[in-house]
């Protein structure tokens, strides 16, 4: 048995029940095979893969907290510390009612070769909890989060672990994680990204991640002699990264013409208007199917099938595993030429390997949704110095981030004789840079 094969069988044997996980570890070794392979005697002897798989230290803890009629509630919470060797731990928090240990040590394993491909001095790592803020009142949200960082406080720290936000963690729910921080340690530090303009927050961070995965799509397109502008786009999901991923590749001349969310999605032939989303879902909190209220001539339709919707490119941006094959099968059935992921690991294995085998562009959530941790670093590094830079300065820096993690990706894989292949490329970047440091670090 190949020495990833037998890590691989590992991971499963001993992280029984989490399929995000082992789904994440796979996808991961298998494309580094070419790279492990030639270095199995000196990777085995140190037990790279071993330590690279374990995350550093998993945190779990209790979450109480009083509701709006006295009545106390008790949540799960995490942080996941998976890789330091290049930087404190950088990774969001998301709470939502699925969050459980294997997913975050999934999301965690990926951005440690995501935070790598920035180019950034940051580690991965990854929390958050089963916690739902859909349908609390303002008071409850604060409850819970002042709750939350009361035990999350003692494990972080501008230079140790600095979480950002995640899914169902927006500006509202970091100002009450980082008032509390600081009510707790008396510390007015970075220890938070994704913070309010008035209190350390960056610029372009709210569009970082959208703004980004157009960046490194549009990038690709033009290396392989195509181009944005006129290409009809759909893009699943309505929250932050679906909006700006919209309003950039609208800019740049596409027309985007479906939206979705977990109820449904929307098909605006005429190309989605953008002011009408941002309201219902930035403002009223709604859900996708009001856009049809305020533009008549747009299609609602429930469930499931945004994918079969014809569309020159899509870029999935709302959630684990929302593409699967016969999605993938669809999309090139109706001319689907390019995919870039917005969300983390949105399409699953066999999806990806279709787009591959089928001679699709593809570029991997771990590089294309890289925008948002990297202007998180940057957040970091203004908090540092003291500093706020202008719109402009940090969105010209997310691009090059951006176009810089698209020309190592491709690097990789013309170096190991794959090229073409993002997924294999973004892994092997990633890869190499922390193996690098943990070689360096000795054996801790």
């Amino acid at each position: 048995m190949s020495y990833v094969d037998e890590i691989y069988a590992k991971v499963v044997e001993q992280n029984p029940g989490e399929s995000e996980f082992h789904q994440a570890v796979k996808e991961v070794l298998d494309s580094l095979k070419l790279v492990i392979d030639a270095n199995e005697e000196k990777y085995r002897k140190m037990a790279l893969l071993e330590r690279m798989v374990e995350p550093e230290r998993i945190i779990s803890f209790r979450v109480p907290w009083v509701d709006d009629n006295g009545q106390v509630q008790v949540n799960k919470g995490y942080r996941v510390q998976f890789n330091s060797a290049i930087g404190p731990y950088k990774g969001g928090l998301r709470l939502h009612p699925s969050v459980n240990q294997g997913i975050l040590k999934f999301l965690g394993f990926e951005q440690v070769f995501k935070n790598s491909l920035t180019g950034l001095p940051i580690g991965g790592g990854k929390g958050g909890s089963n916690f739902d803020p859909k349908g609390k009142s303002d008071r409850e949200v604060m409850a819970f989060c002042q709750s939350f960082m009361t035990e999350l406080s003692k494990y972080i720290g501008a230079d140790q672990d600095v979480p950002a936000g995640d899914i169902g963690v927006g500006a509202r729910e970091i100002g009450f994680l980082y008032g509390q921080y600081k009510r707790l340690t008396g510390l007015y530090e970075g220890v938070l990204t994704g913070k309010g303009l008035n209190y350390g927050g960056s610029l372009v961070r709210t569009q970082a991640t959208g703004y980004g995965l157009v960046y490194i799509l549009d990038e690709m397109l033009k290396k392989n002699g195509k181009e944005l502008a006129g290409k009809t786009v759909v893009i699943s999901g309505s929250g932050n990264v679906a909006i700006y991923a919209t309003e950039k590749a609208q800019q740049l001349g596409a027309k985007v013409v479906a939206l979705s969310d977990s109820n449904g999605y929307i098909y605006d032939k005429d190309g989605i208007k953008l002011d009408v989303v941002k309201e219902i879902k930035e403002v009223r909190r709604g859900r996708i199917k009001e856009y049809v209220n305020a533009v008549p001539s747009a299609v609602y339709t429930e469930g499931k099938g945004i994918w079969t919707v014809t569309c020159d490119i899509a870029l999935p941006c709302a959630t684990q595993n929302e593409l699967n094959l016969e999605d993938a099968k669809a999309l090139k059935a109706n001319g689907c030429f390019a995919v870039a992921e917005g969300a983390n690991m949105p399409s699953t294995r066999e999806a990806t390997d279709f787009f591959l085998e089928n001679g699709m562009l593809f570029m991997p959530g771990k590089a294309a949704n890289a925008g948002g941790v990297a202007t998180s670093a940057l957040e970091m590094s203004q908090n540092s110095q003291r500093l706020s830079w202008t719109f402009e300065e940090v969105d010209a820096k997310l691009k090059d981030i951006m176009v810089n993690i698209f020309a190592k990706a491709d690097d990789a894989a013309k170096r190991y004789g794959v090229a073409g292949n993002y997924v294999a490329g973004a892994n092997i970047a990633g890869f190499e840079k922390v193996v690098d440091a943990m070689i360096a670090q000795g054996i801790v």
